[in-house]
This record gives structure tokens, sequence and C-alpha cells, in this order.
């Protein structure tokens, strides 16, 4: 008994041990995860900012985590789906309280946010707010371990980012005129400016690569078909446009980059066709139901109750969410969330390029 005491006391020593020193010194293939973006990527960083767009109550993380953690989903996010694929640790939110390290990576995205600081202003953190916690992280970084390896880690990292649908959903959710006086070219231009600019930044950081969604057709979202006079089932077509544009001015402002800047690769996910196609045929992908959501109210559940805390009280929930698309209003389910990060991680080139997410973490 002393001796197996001994043996346990030993291991777990030598595993603190190691601990501390790969807190000062990641691994020579260490490759970390760095994320930017909105709900579809927020692990819970809203839950530290005043606003009422959280997602820290029940039912949220209902099925995995068992207790709410801020994700709007019944379970887990892409990015925790990306880096358990990458052998990493959870990626934990930049807000959350403790003494981070830091060198597995770190979330900083937030629920609502935008490319547009205008989109939700007051409520998330956005895009430009994102960037300036980022470069926070790489002067704590770099004090840490050294200009040399800190720079070592930027430059091998894979930066994860997903923005522009807030943008495109706001002015019809919040009764903004922006779209009267802009063309949807010249507001999609806005957006993806932002985009490219940090994009730009993180580069000047040391950053080469870079994983992106395009749009899915945000108009298919339940909170958006709310919209359609009726409530015939149809999506909401305005907002589907919108988001094709966006996605063809995304498409060309990657390609530019990759001639601008040395070294820069990317693997962009076409959210739209893989949204699509599990709106169009559910059954195929293992989902009964894709036109409701498990939790809300309303047509559709299509109204943003799930909960209970944001103004309407009264909500349905599903019995099984692993059955539907949509786990709330505009959020996709767990099992979605992991269908889509596998297509991420491992995709074609028709669905994921020009590199997938492994390729990025191997390079």
């Amino acid at each position: 008994m002393a001796s197996l005491r001994f043996f346990v006391c030993f291991f777990l020593l030598c595993a603190s041990s190691l601990t501390l020193v790969y807190s000062r010194s990641p691994p020579k293939n260490h490759v970390a995860l760095f994320i930017l973006g909105d709900s579809l990527f927020d692990p819970g960083n809203n839950n530290y900012i005043n606003t009422i767009a959280r997602a820290n109550y029940w039912p949220y993380g209902e099925t995995f985590f068992k207790y709410p953690t801020g994700r709007f989903s019944d379970g887990r996010i892409i990015p925790d789906f990306i880096a358990e694929y990458a052998n990493l640790p959870l990626i934990p939110p930049y807000l959350q309280p403790g003494n981070h390290q830091f060198i597995y990576g770190v979330n900083f995205a937030s629920d609502g946010a935008g490319a547009l600081a205008e989109s939700n202003q007051g409520l998330v953190i956005d895009l430009k707010t994102q960037l300036s916690n980022f470069k926070n992280v790489t002067k704590l970084l770099g004090k840490k371990l050294g200009d040399a390896q800190a720079k070592t880690l930027f430059s091998k990292a894979v930066y994860l980012i997903n923005i522009g649908g807030n943008d495109y959903m706001s002015p019809f959710t919040t009764n903004s005129s922006v779209l009267q006086s802009l063309s949807k070219e010249e507001y999609a231009g806005m957006v993806i400016g932002n985009l490219t600019d940090t994009i730009k930044e993180i580069y000047k950081k040391g950053g080469r690569k870079f994983g992106l969604l395009n749009l899915g057709p945000l108009g298919c979202a339940p909170i958006m078909k709310v919209f359609v006079p009726g409530n015939t089932g149809s999506c909401f077509e305005e907002a589907t446009e919108l988001a094709k544009v966006h996605n063809a001015a995304l498409s060309k402002a990657l390609q530019e980059l990759k001639i601008k800047l040395e070294g820069f690769k990317y693997a962009k996910h076409d959210f739209n066709i893989s949204s699509s196609e599990r709106l169009n045929n559910p059954e195929k992908y293992g989902f009964k139901e894709a036109e409701i959501a498990c939790c809300g109210s309303g047509p559709y559940r299509g109204i943003f109750s799930c909960g209970g805390k944001r103004g309407v009280t009264d909500y349905e929930l599903c019995a099984d969410p692993s059955e539907y698309l949509f786990f709330d209003a505009s959020h996709i389910s767990d099992k979605a969330n992991k269908q889509i990060a596998e297509l991420m991680w491992r995709g074609t080139p028709n669905i994921t390029g020009p590199y997938n997410l492994e390729a990025l973490f191997e390079a």
C-alpha cells in the first residue's frame, strides 16, 4: 500500500512538473487555436458582459454538459469539436475568470457580434474589440514565452473565424434603416472590409492559417421565417439574398489575400451548401425536423424565447434535440454542429477548400 501511494504521488508530481514546463514552453509541434466570431462560436464570453444575449440558463447545455455553459446549443458548438479533432482541450472564453495560460489558444467570440460595430451595439463584443483582445493575448504570451517562442506559436496557430450573419439579420430584427441607404453590394463590402482588415492585423502578429465559414441561407432560420407574411413555411428571401452577396464577396476577398499575403493559407467551409442540404433533406442526415426549432415559441418556434429569459417567458421544448436541425430560433443543435465541424475538418474541396482544417493543423 505504501509503495502504491508512493507511485501515485510520484506520477502526480511528474504530471504537474510537465504541466509547469509546458506552460512555459509549448512542445515543438504544438498548434494553438484562436477563435473569433459570433454565437456559432461563442463558448460563453457573453456570460461576463452586461447583455441579454446570453445562454447561461436551462435548457442550454442540457444534452452534453448537463448544465448551461453560455453556448447557444443543447451541447457543444463547432470550435469544441475542432479542438477535439486537433487533440486540444476545450478552448476557454477569453473573459472567463482564471489564470489562463493561453498556449492552447483562446476564444474571443460573442453572441450577436458582427463585423460592423453598429450590429447589436452595446450588447456584444464586436469584431474590432475581439481583435483588440487578441492583441492583448499576443503581448501576454510574448512576456511569458519570450518573443521568439511566441512568434512561433502564432505562426503555427490556426485562426477560426465566423462573422457576418448578425450584420445581415440585425437590420430586420431591429428595424434598422441602413439597408435603405446602401445597395446590397455596398453593405456587404463594409462587412467584408472589416473582416479582411481583421485577418490582416492577425497576419501582422504572425497568423498564417485561417479557417472560415461563409453564410448559410439566413432566411431559412426559424427566427427569420417569422417575417414571411402568412407563415407559409417559406424562407425570408431578402436575408438569404444578402447572404449570397456576402458569400461571393468573401470568396473574392480570400483569393485576393492569398495573392497579397505571403504564406497565407485558408480553409473556407461552404456553410450555405452544408446547411441547404440538411434543410432540404433532413432525414438523410439523421434529423426528423428542419423547419421548426427544438426550443422556442410561436411559428416554427422562431420567437427567441428558449429558456424564458429574453422577455417572453413561455416556450416549448422538444423531447430530443438530436432530432432537430435547429435547437433554438437561430442556432443549430449539438448534432448539427458536429456534422459541420466534421466537414470543416476533413471536407473535400467542394465543401471546404482549398485546405481543410486537418490539413491546416498539419501545415
